[in-house]
């Protein structure tokens, strides 16, 4: 083998370079694994046996009423979380304290539509799976228990049934409330002022619904569905897209556009809803496509969202006309 010329053969790298090198070297090259356990091991968060979604049943004289509760982690050290109540819209939780000397969590929001100086105080302990506690308001004390919520994740897609009318000239669908403002006029469901809600006797797990309706000038109404998400029907034509507005999931998910009409001409709604995934269509526009409803909205008949639930029409808002109400049940489930 011939000689290599002198300007090719590499120059010895000296060991006091080498030193500082070598570590950097290893770092590179080596599998990450030898190296994580500092960087991607999660720090222990006090009180983070209890993040989740929670179902609440809220226990007062007149009998018990749902509530949705989150609780979510905020960096290594901060509980936070939503709130959803019997009335109103989810409501952000800015910290939820936790004490591990007793194992108890407390947090406190200001009212929403009630008069200010009545802050809701909660203390809650976590007992196996199930959550226990209190809720003060003034000089009230409300005492409820949460059980985790359900994912409603779906295997398969449903298999659609054969839609059917929830309108017939005696509104024989319906649980009628004591207070009913709803009639039938000339095969049109009217609810002329103020009332009761409607809720239908028939339950439903997926299911789709299509509504044609038309409201005057300021009304807001709304059609529950399973009795716990509210799809919001309201008179706000022209306004930017939020979660209060015209086919939105109140408190929850805006639409993408505002697709409404003016007050005074029908409207069409195309809702469907599989597992807590929501699609919505108004007038043609598709707002909501596929998203997960988080939990409960407020006036919920109920939390318990692993169950099938009703169709509820709001009447206790204001007026608003059906002219069609047709749902197509999910039949594979």
């Amino acid at each position: 083998m011939k000689n290599l010329p002198a300007s090719l053969i590499p120059t010895p790298i000296p060991t006091s370079i080498l030193t500082l090198i070598l570590p950097l070297i290893l770092t590179l090259t080596l599998p990450p694994l030898l190296f994580s356990g500092s960087l991607s091991a999660k720090s222990f968060m006090p009180g983070e046996e209890a993040t989740g979604r929670w179902n609440l049943t809220i226990e007062r004289d007149a009998g018990s009423y749902p509530g949705w509760l989150e609780i979510t982690g905020s960096g290594f050290h901060t509980l936070t979380g939503s709130y959803v109540g019997y009335e109103g819209s989810a409501r952000p939780v800015s910290h939820i304290a936790y004490d591990a000397e007793t194992g108890t969590y407390s947090f406190a929001i200001p009212p929403q539509w009630k008069d200010p100086g009545t802050d809701l105080k909660f203390n809650f302990r976590l007992d196996g799976d199930l959550l226990e506690g209190t809720i003060d308001v003034g000089d009230e004390r409300l005492s409820w228990t949460a059980v985790r919520a359900p994912d409603l994740v779906r295997e398969t897609p449903p298999v659609w049934g054969e839609p059917h009318s929830l309108l017939d000239d005696e509104m024989s669908r319906w649980i009628i409330p004591e207070n009913n403002r709803f009639r039938m006029v000339d095969g049109i469901l009217v609810n002329e002022d103020v009332g009761g809600n409607l809720v239908s006797k028939e339950t439903f797990d997926d299911f789709k619904i299509h509504a044609t309706f038309r409201y005057p000038e300021g009304s807001n109404s709304g059609i529950y569905l399973r009795g716990r998400y509210e799809v919001q029907i309201m008179d706000n034509y022209g306004e930017p897209p939020d979660n209060l507005i015209m086919g939105g999931i109140y408190g929850f998910i805006e639409p993408s556009v505002n697709a409404a009409k003016k007050a005074g001409e029908w409207q069409t709604l195309d809702v469907t809803l599989v597992g807590r995934h929501v699609t919505v269509v108004l007038n043609g526009v598709a707002i909501i496509i596929n998203r997960p409803i988080p939990g409960t909205t407020g006036g919920a008949l109920d939390s318990n969202e692993g169950l099938p639930g009703p169709v509820m029409i709001q009447g206790d808002h204001g007026p608003v006309e059906f002219k069609k109400l047709i749902v197509t049940p999910g039949i594979n489930r």
